[in-house]
């Protein structure tokens, strides 16, 4: 495998993300850890992840979290008002993203980081 670096959007607490870390360590490719809930993503930077992504803002959005449910349930959004909501309430943002590159996945099932990282 190459040994391009990849950055990951991750959470600590979330076991598909931790095991995305894994994955990445196993593989001997240098990472940047980025704990999103304390250094969430700007605006840009989450247009930037949904392009490398091709997925639309609401794609992210994880439907399960109670942010989710007593403020967003039911009602239709826009792409901007999704990236209104993600940048509010970064819990939203579905993890963990991995980029490499200028191709990044979500790595749920963890096996899309094994793609992501066999690409180049």
């Amino acid at each position: 495998m190459s040994q391009t670096p990849v950055r990951i959007y991750h959470n600590r607490r979330c076991s598909k993300s931790r095991a995305a870390c894994q994955l990445v360590a196993q593989s001997g490719v240098p990472a940047e850890i980025i704990d999103y809930l304390e250094t969430p993503p700007s605006r840009d930077e989450l247009r930037v992840l949904l392009r490398q992504l091709g997925m639309p803002a609401a794609d992210l959005v994880r439907r399960g979290e109670a942010v989710f449910r007593q403020l967003y349930a039911g009602r239709t959004l826009g792409e901007d008002e999704w990236l209104d909501a993600l940048v509010a309430h970064p819990i939203l943002i579905e993890r963990p993203i991995v980029v490499r590159g200028d191709r990044a996945v979500v790595g749920r099932p963890p096996e899309k980081v094994l793609e992501l990282l066999q690409a180049e």
